[in-house]
């Protein structure tokens, strides 16, 4: 199997060519990505935890699903790939922003990513993949917010940027 690709991109987000998904995480160079929350009608966060054999951040908490776009693939054709991928279900997504963020890793990664942030509604238990998810859970904005703060080392590096950012959206724009 050929090493999945990501797409680099510039700060306006041109694409400007595609790179090996870990030589770009060993370069830290900036690339497109996206990250998808789902929220029930309790406006709970699904939140999944990263499988026991995750090359880094194994057993950590994060959003719903993120990954990377493919060549050709738009940010909602990505979105719902991977959802149905890592969660085994589909909703409809909106994208509500994008921002670049850069976050190492203790294993000398780096994620440099153009993020686009998107946001799906679902009621129903996922049909977790136990290759990408070890488990997952329903969690109130407030109550994540709250325990990241008080155990930040349950938490992906980049959830804890993303999470923020997607805090004071929904903040500013009361969805």
């Amino acid at each position: 199997m050929t090493e999945e690709k990501v797409i680099l991109v510039n700060e306006q987000d041109e694409p400007i060519g595609l790179m090996n998904k870990l030589e770009a995480h060993e370069k830290a160079v900036l690339h497109r990505a996206f990250s998808v929350f789902v929220l029930n009608s309790k406006n709970e966060i699904m939140l999944q935890q990263r499988a026991h054999q995750k090359y880094h951040s194994p057993l950590l908490w994060t959003n719903t699903c993120c990954s990377h776009q493919r060549e050709g693939e738009t940010n909602m054709q990505a979105g719902k790939r991977r959802l149905l991928e890592e969660m085994g279900f589909e909703t409809e997504l909106k994208e509500l922003f994008h921002f670049i963020y850069k976050a190492p890793f203790d294993n000398g990664l780096t994620e440099h990513e153009l993020d686009h942030v998107m946001i799906g509604y679902y009621n129903d238990n996922p049909t977790i993949n136990s290759e990408e998810v070890e488990s997952w859970k329903w969690m109130s904005i407030e109550a994540v917010k709250a325990d990241m703060q008080n155990n930040p080392q349950l938490y992906t590096v980049w959830f804890k940027i993303i999470f923020d950012e997607f805090y004071h959206y929904l903040e500013d724009h009361k969805l």
